[in-house]
């Protein structure tokens, strides 16, 4: 087999080298070599913050990127700028090329599709224009706010001075802080009667528990004393009374011959010769005894047969 000259083969490596740096670089641009694309192309007057590469899209989804940008010698004061969309896209008669500026100052391009169905040709000139970037609207509606309400803020910040150096406000924050204090004996003291509260409803329980069961025993004694007023109501109360009465009578009666004089009972209680000849008679009969107790011979005699 022949060899291939060395010429050749170092040719070709330096071919294939330089076809994968152009694949590269474009590749790091975000341009694929092997995808087709429609060109459009969009003439501005400022594009600060623009680059190649930079990202084309439509309500915030990339279809395309920028992909020249060069200075328009035959139109002074207008850049030209190429943009690369994806083959499949069609664009409507009266699409703008809106340059939108980021908040980091990057730019890129959002088409706003124009309405109807009628489609722009390849190749064709789109509207260019510049939407208001976020310093933008800073310095248009931000600042001039910022700039009417520094004297304002400054006579507050006086005003807030004066308030500071006044000594009733020393005063006032010595007050608060005592009002704090307060809530705070308060707050833990509330915390110590909450955690008090559970024995506190145990006993209100208990208590509960004994009212009901008082309740149920004078409900019980009601019941008896109904019952037992129902009984007193069937009872002979005349009769009964009508025999204590007569009971009276007849106690009356024995005590009052008791007192008088002509019974026995009466001479009793009453005569006091009867008494002290009783008490004699007593007197000698325990004489009596005591002498037989000393001579037993004297009234006892025993024979023997």
């Amino acid at each position: 087999m022949k060899r291939l000259p060395k010429t050749f083969v170092i040719g070709l490596c330096v071919i294939i080298a330089l076809l994968i740096v152009i694949f590269g670089i474009n590749y790091l641009k975000g341009i694929n070599m092997f995808k087709g694309a429609n060109y459009y192309y969009a003439s501005y007057t400022n594009v600060a913050g623009l680059a190649q590469s930079a990202p084309v899209t439509i309500n915030g989804y990339k279809v395309g990127l920028v992909r020249e940008i060069e200075y328009e010698y035959d139109n002074p004061g207008h850049i030209k700028v190429e943009l690369s969309l994806d083959k499949s896209l069609r664009l409507t008669k009266g699409t703008k090329a809106m340059l939108v500026t980021d908040m980091l100052g990057t730019s890129s391009i959002a088409l706003v599709m124009g309405p109807g169905k009628e489609y722009m040709e390849v190749g064709s000139q789109l509207s260019g224009e510049g939407a208001p970037g976020l310093m933008d609207n800073v310095s248009q509606n931000l600042l001039p706010g910022i700039t009417a309400m520094i004297p304002k803020i400054d006579s507050l910040l006086t005003a807030v001075t004066a308030v500071a150096a006044n000594p009733s406000v020393g005063t006032s924050i010595d007050h608060l802080n005592g009002t704090l204090a307060n809530l705070e004996t308060a707050s833990a003291q509330l915390n110590t009667l909450m955690r008090s509260m559970p024995r506190i409803v145990n006993d209100a329980g208990s208590t509960m528990s004994n009212v009901r069961s008082m309740s149920s025993n004078l409900s019980t004694i009601s019941g008896d004393l109904t019952s037992l007023s129902s009984q007193l109501k069937t009872m002979p109360v005349g009769a009964t009374m009508e025999n204590v009465r007569q009971a009276s009578e007849a106690l009356n009666m024995i005590l009052q011959k008791m007192n008088s004089g002509d019974s026995s009972l009466g001479l009793l209680l009453n005569d006091r010769r009867l008494y002290n000849n009783l008490s004699n008679a007593s007197a000698s009969l325990d004489s009596l005894l005591i002498d037989v107790q000393k001579n037993p011979k004297r009234y006892i005699s025993i024979k023997l047969f």
